[in-house]
Formats: C-alpha cells, sequence, structure tokens
C-alpha cells in the first residue's frame, strides 16, 4: 500500500478508535494506540503516533492528554455528554408513538454517539420491555411526510384506523383530505393538527394515520387557521379528545393550584373563595377524558358553570353508578 495512503488509513483508525473505545474515565495509552494499529495491519513508531495525534488535533478532534498513573489519550465529549444522551434515551422509551422495534434502533444509534463504555451505561439505564408502545412501525416516516407537507403548504390523503380486540387494523370511512398545520406532543402521542372542510381545526394521532399522501393542492387557509394558537390549543383539549369548547369555571382545594397551573399555564386567575378553596375560568373542550380530569381529584375539586357542563358530569358519574349498583343486586 503507498504510504500515502497508509497515513490516510493511519489517521481515520486513530480517531475512530479514540471516538469508540475512550473517555474521561478510560484513556488509550500509546501503547493502546500501538496495538490497534497493529490490528489493523498498520505499523507504527511512537513518534510518529505523536505526530498523527498532533494532526488530528489541528484539525478539530478535541483530544484531551492525560498525565500520571493513566497517562494517555481520549477523545473529549462530542456534541452530547452521557447526562444528555441519557436524557434522549429516556424520551425515546417514554415515547407512545416509537414501537419497540424503532425505540432499540434509536437507542442504538444515539449510542454511537459516545464512546462503547458510556454506551454500555446508556443501555443500562433504560428498559424497553414493558412499555406501553406502537404497533405501528412508520411512525417515524409519518411524522418526516407530515412535516414536510406543512413546509411545502401542500394538503394531505391518508386513512384512519383503530385497533379491534384482535389487534388489528379497522379503518375509520375511506381516504380523508386535511391541511395539516402543525405536529403536537400531548400525553407521550403526537397528533397532527390540520384543517378538514368537515370539522375545521381539528387533530389526529399520527400513530393511527396510514397511506399519508402529499397532494399538489395548497393548504386550505382560513380566518381560524391563520389565528391557530398551538399552546391555546393543549391547554384546551384534554387528552386530545374532541369537544364542545366551552368556559367552564371551576373551584379547587389550595393544595390543587400547581395542579392547575400545570394544565391551564401560570397566566390563568386564581380567585380566592375562603381560606381553603380558590376559583377558576378555562376555555376548555368538554368531552369525557375533562371529566375523567376533574373526577380523579374527588371532592377536592367541584364544577360550578355552566350548567349543561354540570349537568353533563353529573349524567355521567350517575352512569358509572348504576353500573356498579347493578352489578350489586
Amino acid at each position: 500500500m503507498p504510504k500515502t495512503e497508509n497515513q490516510k488509513r493511519k489517521l481515520l483508525i486513530l480517531k475512530e478508535y479514540l471516538e469508540r473505545q475512550t473517555d474521561a474515565d478510560h484513556p488509550a495509552s500509546l501503547h493502546d494506540l500501538i496495538a490497534c494499529l497493529e490490528r489493523q495491519g498498520v505499523s507504527a513508531e511512537r513518534k510518529s503516533v505523536y505526530r498523527d495525534i498532533a494532526i488530528l488535533k489541528e484539525h478539530g478532534c478535541d483530544i484531551i492528554d492525560t498525565k500520571g498513573r493513566t497517562a494517555g489519550y481520549y477523545m473529549n465529549a462530542g456534541t452530547f455528554d452521557l447526562a444528555e444522551l441519557k436524557l434522549l434515551a429516556d424520551a425515546v422509551l417514554a415515547s407512545k408513538f416509537l414501537s419497540e422495534k424503532k425505540s432499540a434502533a434509536l437507542l442504538k444509534k444515539l449510542g454511537t454517539l459516545t464512546s462503547s463504555y458510556q454506551a454500555v451505561e446508556l443501555r443500562r439505564s433504560t428498559v424497553v420491555s414493558g412499555r406501553v408502545k406502537s404497533m405501528n412501525e412508520s411512525v417515524i416516516y409519518n411524522v418526516d411526510e407530515l412535516h414536510h407537507a406543512i413546509r411545502t403548504n401542500r394538503q394531505i390523503r391518508f386513512r384512519y384506523f383503530e385497533y379491534d380486540r384482535a389487534k388489528e387494523r379497522v379503518y375509520r370511512g375511506g381516504v380523508r383530505t386535511a391541511s395539516p398545520y402543525a405536529l403536537f406532543w400531548d400525553d407521550e402521542n403526537y397528533y397532527l393538527i390540520a384543517y378538514t372542510a368537515e370539522h375545521g381545526i381539528t387533530h389526529f394521532r399520527v400513530d393511527k394515520m396510514s397511506e399519508i399522501r402529499q397532494t399538489d393542492t395548497p393548504r386550505i387557509q382560513t380566518e381560524e387557521t391563520r389565528s391557530l394558537d398551538l399552546t391555546r390549543y393543549g391547554k384546551q383539549v384534554f387528552g386530545m379528545f374532541s369537544g364542545t369548547l366551552q368556559q367552564v369555571r371551576m373551584r379547587f382545594e389550595n393544595s390543587l393550584a400547581g395542579v392547575v397551573i400545570d394544565r391551564f399555564g401560570k397566566e390563568i386567575m386564581l380567585i380566592p373563595d375562603g381560606p381553603d378553596h380558590f376559583i377558576c375560568m378555562a376555555e376548555v373542550m368538554v368531552s369525557p377524558t375533562f371529566f375523567g380530569w376533574i373526577a380523579s381529584f374527588g371532592a377536592r375539586v367541584r364544577l360550578l358553570s355552566p350548567e349543561n357542563v354540570v349537568r353533563s358530569f353529573r349524567e355521567s358519574c350517575e352512569a358509572v353508578l348504576r353500573q356498579y349498583e347493578t352489578e350489586a343486586r
């Protein structure tokens, strides 16, 4: 092999070894580097390796020299440090819209961004099995397709489905057409916020969309889409279930102030109502999921108005109670 080609190969071998096999806790000695080169069929002397390290440094490699008993070299953390990679790994695992297979593949790729030692620690810090994950392998590609449609101002066509008891897809209606405007992450699921002629501004679970295709037709623009506020939309819609948008007045125990602020934001007004309670007004999509949220706090919260919402909530609770009373008989 010509000397120049051998030198280029030598530099690449050293760079890859330092990236994958070293970190602050595992520096490589000069002997380790020479042994690595020899395993690849490249002979090297101490002086030439010193020169190679200097060349790599000159070309942007953040190689650190260590002194003392563990004298050697290691490649400093790149774009991400280990703590940041662990956060990304946990986000991948917590994402319901990613299947177990896709989660495992992404974790493996994250491991290539650090040393092999820290990659092992990444795998140990997280567990894939047992998490509730999507059964739709194409979600990540759906997200990419939808981002592209939004960026290029194009309508989309797609089919929408649910799963039956046999875990088979059951399609709801035929091919749908929508103008996509944003992707929203809520309760560990991805949703597409879109405009349709039938429903106006609405949303779809991305992992339940299939056969997504962009059209040549520009997105429909309306006053509603131009004034779309995603932050407000996310606060109004509980669990991304559609319902009737209404101003709701509620009375909470003071201990629930943090819960209310987390749900509706810091700008919501909390009006004191005696020493132990406060009252607030919020615009929400009144739906079974909203009622479930209210019910989860038991007697610590009370719906005050409007009357039609209070009546619907009471009827919902009574229906549940009747089911258990029937079973008791």
